[in-house]
């Protein structure tokens, strides 16, 4: 019998399926549709070679018969359902029905293969598993029919390996380049932001898409239970939270939180703040370090009642740490669903007199019309207050001159359909050196 050395990485799979292929074919142009034998090997054409090659590792590395969804960029999630066909959410089509049916055997076999490339094994006494595939698609498997009574299901939540730019979320209409604008400000001066929304809002979307506001030469520590955070920096500390193995060898992002304190970093960026770590995003706040992350919240007002609340606890006089609650939401217009920006408020601080937290709102979006208005325009605590000055502004109300040139750049970013994550990157980073001389675009 053959040897054939142990093979670890995908790539090495792929080279043992070639050399195996390679071993037990021969290649014959004239032998398409025959199924001939010569020398022990199979004669075939080069394309139904690579055929064969492709349909065997997209079931052993790959997705199997999932594998034409898992490479489309076009799709969000993927849910299977035993008993049902699969269904898809599409970025432009919503929720699609395939002719992909899924039945209890395939079901179980593949809720356990999955199981094991997310590095969470599941089984009858541990049905649960939540994890990330190799391309950061985060995926949860329900294997028991104890617990799901239909049989195993398990939903994918695709991972975009190139972010979506801003740029290309005003082009969809997610928020307007005002809301860039003032976005743009604040994280290039070092302002605390938190994005959020319900579930499948876009947070995450929305938050990689303005990461590139901060300014290249800054350092950036990220902290999250599965990477979805993508930074473009070059100076970037990226950590993730360890819950494999015993017990006390778990590391909770709390634990990641007080690391990234004493790491010196100028921003800090938990992927998504849930529970009680949100404490050490306060201290880390109230000890200057501007913070980026998402929280699942639908209003401002949810967000300090949460904040305030069991079990994070943060004292209401410690909210104004905190500067800006973006608000995006997944809603129904004229008979389609779209993601937008439903407003932008800006934290004031804490009112003794009524026992609560000021806030003021700086955007707000019109469903009538799909249009964000710039509500806080000449009028604006975090633009006059808390940026002005750190942007050397004699004058406060000089700083509206910065946001409506900013404004300028990114329409003139839009119109010529600079749409490109990495051009976007490029084009922000170089104004940050050369100021608008340097673009390759007339301002």
């Amino acid at each position: 019998a053959p040897f054939w050395k142990a093979v670890k990485t995908d790539e090495e799979i792929k080279e043992a399926i070639r050399a195996l292929l390679d071993k037990l074919t021969v290649i014959d142009e004239h032998s398409a549709g025959q199924t001939k034998v010569t020398g022990g090997k199979l004669r075939v054409t080069s394309a139904e070679k690579k055929s064969i090659e492709y349909d065997i590792t997209k079931n052993i590395i790959g997705g199997g018969p999932l594998e034409p969804f898992m490479r489309d960029p076009y799709l969000e999630d993927i849910h299977i359902i035993t008993g049902e066909n699969v269904h898809l959410i599409h970025k432009v089509f919503e929720m699609i029905k395939t002719n992909i049916f899924i039945d209890k055997a395939w079901a179980n076999t593949f809720s356990q293969e999955f199981s094991e490339k997310i590095g969470s094994p599941v089984s009858e006494g541990q049905p649960i598993a939540d994890g990330t595939l190799p391309d950061g698609s985060r995926v949860n498997i329900i294997h028991s029919k104890d617990v799901s009574l239909k049989g195993p299901t398990m939903t994918i939540r695709k991972f975009s390996e190139t972010p979506i730019s801003v740029t290309q979320l005003i082009s969809w209409g997610t928020f307007d380049a005002g809301v860039a604008a003032y976005l743009w400000l604040c994280l290039q001066y070092g302002r605390s932001l938190f994005v959020c929304g319900e579930t499948a809002s876009g947070k995450t979307t929305t938050a990689n898409a303005i990461i590139p506001f901060i300014p290249p030469h800054k350092k950036i520590f990220s902290v999250e239970n599965t990477p979805e955070v993508q930074v473009p920096h070059e100076v970037w500390q990226q950590l993730l939270t360890k819950s494999t193995g015993p017990k006390e060898g778990h590391i909770e992002l709390e634990d990641l939180l007080r690391a990234g304190l004493r790491s010196r970093p100028d921003y800090i960026i938990p992927g998504e703040t849930r529970g009680i770590e949100g404490r050490v995003v306060f201290q880390a706040m109230q000890t200057g370090h501007p913070v980026i992350t998402t929280f699942h919240a639908g209003s401002v007002t949810k967000v300090i009642q949460r904040f305030t609340g069991h079990p994070i606890n943060i004292p209401k006089p410690f909210m104004d740490n905190l500067d800006v609650v973006l608000i995006q939401m997944a809603v129904e217009r004229k008979g389609k669903r779209i993601r937008r920006v439903l407003s932008v408020d800006e934290v004031e601080g804490y009112n003794k007199e009524v026992d609560g937290i000021m806030s003021r709102k700086a955007f707000e979006w019109n469903p009538v019309d799909d249009t964000q208005s710039f509500k806080a325009n000449r009028n604006s605590y975090i633009l006059e207050s808390r940026i002005a000055k750190m942007a050397g502004l004699t004058d406060p109300m000089q700083i509206y001159d910065e946001f409506d040139r900013r404004k300028h750049i990114i329409e003139r970013m839009v119109q010529e359909k600079i749409f490109d994550y990495y051009e976007v990157v490029q084009f922000i980073w170089t104004f940050y050196r050369e100021g608008e001389k340097g673009l390759p675009i007339s301002i």
